[in-house]
This record gives C-alpha cells, sequence and structure tokens, in this order.
C-alpha cells in the first residue's frame, strides 16, 4: 500500500501498492509520475525551497512558507491522489493530510 502524508512543512510518500506485478503496476506509476512531477514543478515554476529525496518505493518533499503558486501545486497533487485513492481504494492508496494543511 502506498501511503501519502501531507504536512505544512512536508510531504511522504511511502510504499508500494502492490497493485500488479513490477513493472505493470499502474497505481504505483501514477502516484510515482505525480510525485516526480511535484518536484520538478515546485523547483522549476516557484522559487520556493524545497529539500527532496527519491529512493525506491519512498519520497520526502521538504517545504516551508510556501508561494501561492506552490500551494497550488501540492493542492493538485493532494487532488490527482486523492483520486487515485477513490478509484483504487484504499487498500492500494491512502491519503492523509495533517492538521493545518
Amino acid at each position: 500500500m502506498i501511503a501519502v502524508h501531507i504536512t505544512t512543512t512536508g510531504l511522504t510518500v511511502d510504499g508500494h501498492a502492490e497493485y500488479a506485478k513490477i513493472g505493470n503496476d499502474i497505481i504505483c506509476a501514477a502516484v510515482s509520475v505525480l510525485t516526480q512531477g511535484l518536484v520538478h514543478s515546485l523547483k522549476s515554476l516557484t522559487n520556493d525551497e524545497i529539500a527532496y529525496r527519491i529512493d525506491d518505493g519512498h519520497v520526502d518533499i521538504e517545504y516551508k512558507d510556501l508561494s501561492e503558486r506552490g500551494c497550488l501545486l501540492v493542492d493538485s497533487f493532494f487532488i490527482a491522489a486523492s483520486d487515485i485513492q477513490c478509484t483504487y481504494g484504499t487498500d492500494y492508496v491512502q491519503v492523509t493530510v495533517a492538521d493545518g494543511r
């Protein structure tokens, strides 16, 4: 299961969906594309300072004081990840948001 947790200072994506065999898992692929797209968008479209680490099955993105555009990008990521959760179920993706976000 992929756990996505969003806070006011960053987000983590952890785990594998195990929806299908490696190389055929559309849920893992979708969440990976969203996550990498968020990193690249924050770096390319904002002046926000972020720190990130991407490993197999784990992503940490740290930020603070996001610009309006940065907040919009994180909100868009949240909506898309939540759509995946709604479509495929919480057995494969669970999205949580900390209080205050």
